[in-house]
């Protein structure tokens, strides 16, 4: 399982995921398939972490979407 990091290109907003295929998702994610991301679209993957088990994913998945994990979000991308 990943754990991935979007960016839009339209504004520079940023979503955090999780995945067994990131491209594939990625793909869906700028087809327009995922309601939560369809307004800012396109989307660039800028950050991806492999973990052992969908547990240990959803724990860094949390985390990254938390108050310190947007303090370390902001040093990836652009």
């Amino acid at each position: 399982m990943k754990v991935y990091v979007l960016q839009s290109e339209k504004d520079g907003s940023q979503y955090v995921g999780m995945s067994n295929d990131t491209q594939r998702r990625l793909k869906e994610h700028n087809r327009g398939s995922v309601r939560s991301t369809k307004s800012k679209l396109p989307w660039k993957k800028i950050y991806e972490e492999k973990y052992e088990n969908r547990i240990e994913a959803r724990k860094r998945e949390k985390y990254l979407k938390s108050a310190a994990g947007r303090r370390f979000r902001k040093t990836l991308g652009d």
